[in-house]
């Protein structure tokens, strides 16, 4: 490991190595008798990632005499599914074999394997197939549960042996997905930054740094990783799996996770999909962060010096006003019960409003000149997801203009956390920004904002 990837590890929650290089696969059974003894394993993949790397694995171990259970395979159409009943299931086969379990393959698999592993009382290995997605190193598993989207609290994995030659055997667009995965680090940190400065959830510089510090760098090569190129996936893969040790060292998403992931999750809880396939992970957080990007960029074209904080808190809506938009925002009942949950949970009184509209007000001249050093350009970002081989407009991602429009406001209502989309709905500004991105000279021109 070197040195940034070593520190991390070291403050690391669960994990306890990480292996990431071409070729590499060979050290799987050192690292599970150094890291994560067990009297068996059982490997778990689905039909394609047992061909790329399961198999392998599982030849190694009986090669180096680590006694296994027959292998599981996870099957879906056109994938498997991030199903919490289905991890359930998983967890009740891996009990019965008191088996130590080994994750080979990318997002859902992981995911599957990690709550699995937590509700069987066990620790288990991440075998990583694509640089599709962050969370192979996150605990925390992201997981559909009737109906509604949410991490179920769990342990990542102890070890992760991550090899680069395997990886780039992965369909390009998975690595695409895997971009915009880390292209939202950009928003998440802008909207840590601003929940800071406002009083609201304190930075915490070392899981911040280890994401922010090196993300210009992960990111510097997008049309490399389309290609398939090492270095530009080794980046991609380190920036990734060190988004996930930055959550494990912090204790929760923060760290990876804002406005960028507020819209994702919507999409992905609404099932958007392009030719009846569901869209990744991926590619809804990379628009997610173009969409906020643009947003921060008409925030930072304002005047903040002028605005009303006491008029403006007392705008702030009633639980039952909130409760109500909440109702008329998601027609889904389940979407609509949980929203509610996450939306009175960072609901404040209109005092508390005013008093963070005033220090956004005096601390404004210095945080927008953080924002503006720390984002890029929505246009910049945009061309680099291009070169990625990743989504760069909603239409991609089978969300209409006029949907998108909605989501701005929608978005804010999912999640409890307080990101850039909080400011502009404080300062009353949320419809004003909607309407001049989706205008003739905004960066959503051409798409319609009216249903």
């Amino acid at each position: 490991m070197d040195g940034h990837l070593a520190a991390a590890v070291r403050s690391a929650v669960t994990t306890r190595d990480v292996r990431i290089a071409a070729g590499n696969l060979g050290c799987v059974p050192a690292v599970l008798r150094q890291t994560a003894p067990a009297e068996r394993y059982v490997v778990v993949a689905d039909e394609h990632t047992w061909k790329v790397a399961g198999k392998r694995v599982a030849s190694l171990l009986a090669s180096e005499r680590l006694a296994t259970c027959g292998p599981v395979m996870l099957t879906g159409e056109p994938r498997v599914k991030p199903s919490a009943e289905t991890a359930r299931t998983l967890a009740t086969t891996i009990k019965s074999g008191a088996a130590l379990p080994i994750a080979v393959g990318s997002g859902v698999i992981n995911d599957l394997v990690k709550y699995a592993a937590e509700l069987a009382g066990t620790p288990y290995v991440c075998v990583p197939t694509a640089a599709s997605m962050d969370g192979y190193a996150a605990s925390g598993a992201a997981l559909r549960d009737d109906g509604f989207k949410r991490t179920f609290a769990c342990a990542a994995p102890v070890a992760i042996v991550a090899d680069l030659a395997v990886i780039a055997t992965a369909p390009p667009v998975m690595a695409g997905w895997g971009y915009g995965d880390l292209v939202g680090k950009l928003v998440a940190g802008a909207d840590w930054i601003v929940a800071d400065a406002l009083g609201v959830e304190a930075l915490n510089p070392g899981p911040f740094g280890m994401v922010q510090n090196n993300l210009a760098a992960w990111l510097g090569e997008p049309a490399g990783v389309r290609r398939g190129d090492r270095a530009a996936l080794d980046g991609l893969v380190r920036g990734l799996i060190m988004a996930g040790l930055a959550m494990q060292a912090h204790g929760n998403s923060r760290p990876a996770s804002g406005s960028d992931h507020q819209f994702a999750h919507l999409w992905e809880m609404e099932e958007v999909a392009v030719g009846g396939v569901p869209v990744s992970h991926g590619a809804c957080v990379g628009i997610g962060c173009l969409s906020m990007l643009a947003a921060y960029e008409w925030l930072l074209r304002q005047d903040l010096s002028g605005i009303a904080p006491a008029e403006l808190a007392g705008r702030t809506p009633s639980p039952a006003a909130l409760r109500a938009e909440v109702a008329a925002s998601f027609p889904l009942s389940f979407m609509a019960a949980n929203a509610e949950v996450e939306a009175v949970a960072k609901a404040v009184a209109a005092p508390v409003v005013e008093a963070r509209l005033r220090r956004l007000q005096e601390s404004w001249p210095q945080l927008s000149g953080q924002l503006r050093q720390s984002l890029p350009e929505a246009k910049t970002v945009r061309r680099w997801l291009n070169s990625a081989g990743a989504p760069s407009s909603t239409e991609a991602i089978g969300v209409s203009g006029g949907k998108h429009a909605r989501d701005y406001k929608r978005a804010r209502l999912i999640r409890r956390r307080f990101t850039g989309l909080d400011v502009l709905h404080e300062l009353g500004w949320l419809d004003a920004m909607v309407s001049d991105l989706f205008g003739a000279s905004g960066f959503w021109r051409g798409s319609r904002a009216v249903a």
